[in-house]
C-alpha cells in the first residue's frame, strides 16, 4: 500500500522542532536525576525527590519544573540537598 502524500518543508521543521524541544526536556530531566542521584546516593531516593512539591519552586514538582524550562531552578534546589553517607 502506497500513501502518495507528502510531508510538506513547513510541517516536516515543525515536527523536527517539536522533537528538539522534548529532547532537551529529557535531556534536563536525567541531567538532574544524576545530579540528585549522585546526592541522594540512589535511583529511588531520587526519583521520589522528583515528584515532590518544593516550596522553593512554588509547590511544583522537580519534574514539572524542568517540563515548565526551570532546569536552573531545580539544580540550584538540589545544591541545597543535604549528602546521604
Amino acid at each position: 500500500m502506497s500513501d502518495d502524500k507528502q510531508v510538506t518543508p513547513g510541517a516536516f521543521a515543525a515536527l523536527q522542532a517539536s522533537f528538539e524541544k522534548q529532547s532537551r526536556k529529557a535531556q534536563a530531566y536525567y541531567t538532574a536525576m544524576h545530579a540528585v542521584r549522585t546526592v541522594l546516593g540512589s535511583d529511588d531516593a531520587a526519583s521520589a525527590w522528583m515528584e515532590q512539591a518544593l516550596p522553593a519552586l512554588g509547590g511544583m514538582t522537580p519534574a514539572a519544573a524542568i517540563a515548565a524550562g526551570r532546569e536552573q531552578d531545580v539544580l540550584a534546589c538540589i545544591t541545597t540537598l543535604p549528602a546521604r553517607r
